[in-house]
């Protein structure tokens, strides 16, 4: 599970800009593709909520959080740490050094925002020199038409 600091992480990234209106919306995304990859729960905090509280932004895989006008991400992160259970289940994600400590002190695992920013980035796509071997064929393997029927079958009987 990670408990991420959102304007924090979005100040790493290549791609989204503080600046865009839509920028938390824009990090959602991306975390929704990082939870699918990864099987794990995010807990996202931002500053400046219109109302305080879980947003509607919120999926089954990705909380959603905006700090009330009388607060701040970091408080309620602190607060978030300091009540966890389970603390080694967690990973802290930000670059403010109170909430790095306090993710430490609770013996959670802590990683600043640019170094998650590279994790959360979806894999490239190969390049196509890459796919092809010594003499210019490709090398990628496809499922024949049966694998393929097959894993359609598997799949379709998993509920």
């Amino acid at each position: 599970m990670y408990l991420i600091d959102g304007h924090n992480l979005i100040g790493q990234m290549e791609d989204i800009s503080l600046s865009d209106p839509n920028d938390e919306a824009k990090l959602v995304q991306k975390l929704i593709g990082f939870s699918a990859r990864m099987k794990k729960k995010c807990v996202v905090i931002f500053d400046r909520g219109i109302t305080g509280g879980k947003s509607r932004m919120s999926t089954a895989t990705v909380e959603v959080v905006f700090a009330a006008a009388n607060t701040d991400a970091d408080r309620i992160m602190i607060g978030r740490i300091k009540a966890a259970r389970n603390v080694q289940e967690w990973v802290v994600v930000s670059n403010d050094r109170v909430v790095l400590d306090a993710a430490r002190m609770r013996k959670m695992r802590a990683i600043k925002s640019k170094d998650f920013a590279q994790l959360i980035k979806p894999a490239q796509a190969p390049n196509k020199d890459d796919v092809l071997d010594k003499d210019g064929r490709s090398s990628e393997v496809y499922p024949s038409p049966a694998e393929v029927e097959a894993w359609l079958k598997i799949f379709s009987q998993r509920k």
